[in-house]
Parts: structure tokens; C-alpha cells; sequence
């Protein structure tokens, strides 16, 4: 009886230690894979702040006007006109403002960038003897976000 119970101690301790070795095993592999990302993040960042100075060398007003100067017979630079920067009411519709656009059209909305509600007609009532009502029904709707 005593040495079955070793023998089961035994297996036991040794079932324990091998999970307690691949639990081991993992969790190491898993903190080399953290320890690689966070070099991937750091060279990444460096690369960033890298191409952000890179840029800010590339655009400095200096440089850029001493460019225009050298290349100025190639690229037939001109003064930019007050009359050719456009407003923003003159830029093409935003995708959300389509829809207005078509509400705008169908005379559902007379301004819908205005104000909140949406005109519609009242449905017609079935009585045939009466003339069409042209009472309008005013239904709120949510506000257009940009």
C-alpha cells in the first residue's frame, strides 16, 4: 500500500512539474514576443520623429524660396490672385450635405442647414368630395453634424 501511494505522489509531482514547465515555457515565449513589439513601437516612433524633422527641414520658408528662385524659369511660378482663394461655401457638397441636397430639390426642406425641421405634405384624406388639403406636417429631425 505504501508504495502505490509513492507511485502516485510520484506521477502527481512530476504531471505538476511539467505543466508548471510549459506554463513557464509560454509565458517566456509570450515576453519575448511584449520585448520584440516594444522594439518595433520604439524603432516605429524613432522613424516617425525622424520623418518629422525630415519634414520640417524640407518645408522651411528659406529653402522653399530659394527653390522657387532657382527653378523659377521652369516652373513659371505666379502670385496667387485674392480672387482665386474660394470660400468654403463654394467647395463641392460634403457626401452628408447630398442628401440635403435632394430633400433641398424635392421641396421637403427649404434649408435644411437652417433648421431642424423637415416640411412634408399631410396625406390626402380619402374623402373625394373635398378638395386636397394643403395642410403641411412639421417633423423634427436630428441636426446635420460635419
Amino acid at each position: 500500500m505504501f508504495r502505490t501511494f509513492d507511485i502516485i505522489l510520484i506521477v502527481i509531482m512530476t504531471v505538476a512539474a511539467t505543466i508548471t514547465y510549459s506554463i513557464k515555457h509560454k509565458a517566456e515565449t509570450v515576453l519575448d514576443d511584449v520585448h520584440r513589439l516594444d522594439a518595433e513601437i520604439k524603432l516605429e516612433k524613432d522613424t516617425i520623429d525622424l520623418l518629422k524633422a525630415d519634414w520640417a527641414l524640407a518645408t522651411q520658408p528659406n529653402r522653399l524660396a530659394r527653390l522657387a528662385d532657382t527653378f523659377k524659369g521652369d516652373l513659371k511660378l505666379q502670385q496667387t490672385d485674392s480672387n482665386q482663394i474660394i470660400q468654403p461655401k463654394e467647395l463641392p457638397m460634403l457626401k452628408a450635405e447630398v442628401g440635403l441636397a435632394d430633400a433641398e430639390a424635392a421641396g421637403l426642406a427649404p434649408d435644411a442647414r437652417k433648421t431642424d425641421e423637415v416640411v412634408r405634405p399631410a396625406p390626402a384624406k380619402r374623402d373625394t368630395a373635398k378638395a386636397p388639403s394643403t395642410k403641411t406636417d412639421t417633423i423634427k429631425t436630428g441636426s446635420v453634424k460635419r
